[in-house]
């Protein structure tokens, strides 16, 4: 799909761009993303530094003051960029993606992400432009010249201790739970923010000797669900690579699907929220509001209804939702791959956030005498939900066009959303059909009462993508 992305810049190194590639997007960022402050981070893969160097040396010769934080987490260089006011600034990331990937995500002032429908399809005229026009640069050490936060603390620790002012952490010590760094970034802080927890994978290592660095596979949770069955364990929570993102498995290793938890994240959110704007918004029934993607259960969205949130249905990914939370006002909200937005964490997400909040809300049930499984049965056991099913196909508009008319047989359509492909929803379930933005794939996900009825609408959609 190129390296340029909906929402970032993203591929395989020396295959997909190069640092002559990175060079040439550091020239042109301050073109597009207008100011002269820019910070920089990055995350521990083998070819982050060479990738910092180039991205750095084309953002000093555009004119721009660069501060490099060093490593760090993804949500770290959001928060600092709005703490700190910044005017733009770069994660050097692939996030989940295999160790032979690498990337890039940019955001401007107050942590609004940059993505290819408000700047990076200029970025990428430009350093297309500059390809033809400019020579090729050399692929040295380039040592380019920064400077470091002005701030006596570190970064991380005072990204920690904001973390620590936001979490409700003397809860955790009545659970016994793992949490799995993945061997990436949050790496940072597990000792010092799940102290007492079993801790795997928590060095640093680009290669990701462990397992995948994308929790969403079966295979990167295998380990943290067979530690939480083999101790005994209340929950796992698993990390990915530059650890914008959590997820969980229950006492007995199972997976929860991420959208199940938006609504335990806004209860603990509400909680925790130290305006009370908010909280006297429910008692006088102007719902707080909670954005969740187009992939949501309805079991969950219901539960929100139910516990006085107002859902609102965004576009998938982070370009889309952060602008969104800000324009509505909303207090919190979530998506299917496991990204949690926080109106405190300036409409960002935070994986560390989303997973003290989570942990604080099985914590609390445990008091009660519940276990982390049946404290989400009243959501979970709604519906029976396929997952997200991909597929790879040549031509997506006309396999979109097949299930559109098929699914005219599975009943009446109640509603229908076209914000993000469609979504049609009927009596007996929903279903998501649409585009990946960010691999070649063909995304599937439907919903219905039954297993049984499940079963049926999946074949017969997936018939009518794969027909010839």
């Amino acid at each position: 799909m190129g390296f340029f992305k909906a929402y970032d810049m993203r591929g395989t190194f020396g295959v997909d761009f190069d640092l002559d590639t990175v060079y040439r997007v550091g020239l042109a960022l301050p073109k597009v993303v207008k100011g002269k402050r820019w910070l920089v981070g990055r995350d521990c893969r083998k070819t982050s530094d060479a990738v910092r160097d180039a991205l750095v040396k084309g953002l000093s010769e555009a004119g721009a003051e660069v501060c490099d934080i060093g490593r760090c987490t993804t949500p770290m260089v959001y928060f600092f960029t709005a703490e700190d006011g910044y005017d733009g600034s770069v994660m050097v990331t692939a996030s989940h993606n295999p160790p032979t990937d690498n990337g890039l995500k940019v955001s401007k002032a107050s942590a609004l992400p940059v993505g290819y429908a408000d700047g990076l399809n200029e970025v990428e005229r430009l350093v297309k432009e500059d390809a033809i026009h400019s020579p090729t640069q050399t692929h040295q050490p380039l040592n380019p010249p920064t400077h470091q936060p002005t701030n006596p603390s570190s970064p991380l620790s005072r990204y920690i201790a904001w973390q620590l002012k936001h979490s409700n952490t003397q809860t955790l010590k009545h659970l016994s739970f793992a949490v799995d760094c993945s061997n990436g970034m949050a790496s940072l802080f597990a000792r010092e923010m799940f102290p007492g927890a079993v801790l795997l994978n928590d060095t640093p290592d680009g290669s990701f000797p462990a397992h995948s660095p994308n929790p969403l596979k079966a295979e990167a949770r295998e380990q943290i669900a067979k530690v939480v069955r083999e101790k005994g364990l209340d929950c796992g929570v698993i990390f990915d690579g530059d650890a914008d993102r959590a997820m969980f498995v229950d006492e007995r290793g199972e997976f929860v699907q991420p959208d199940y938890l938006i609504p335990v994240v806004a209860r603990a959110t509400l909680a925790a929220s130290a305006n009370q704007t908010i909280k006297q918004s429910k008692q006088s029934n102007n719902c707080p509001k909670i954005i969740h993607d187009v992939r949501t259960s309805r079991g969950a969205i219901e539960t929100l209804k139910e516990d006085g949130f107002e859902p609102v249905m965004v576009p998938v990914g982070h370009a889309f939702a952060k602008p969104i939370i800000r324009k509505v006002g909303a207090l919190c909200g979530g998506e299917l791959a496991g990204h949690y937005y926080f109106s405190e964490f300036f409409g960002c997400d935070s994986g560390l956030l989303a997973a003290t909040r989570i942990l604080s809300e099985i914590a609390k049930a445990k008091a009660e005498g519940k276990t982390f499984s049946e404290m989400m049965k009243p959501i979970v056991s709604r519906y029976a939900n396929s997952g997200e099913i991909n597929f790879k196909v040549e031509d997506k508009e006309a396999a979109i066009a097949r299930v559109l008319d098929v699914a005219k047989t599975l009943g009446e359509e109640t509603s229908r959303s076209e914000i993000d492909g469609y979504r049609l929803e009927y009596r007996e379930g929903w279903i998501s059909i649409r585009k990946s933005n960010t691999e070649p794939y063909l995304r599937l996900l439907v919903e219905c009462r039954t297993k049984d009825e499940l079963g049926k609408w999946v074949k017969t959609l997936s018939g009518a993508i794969e027909a010839k």
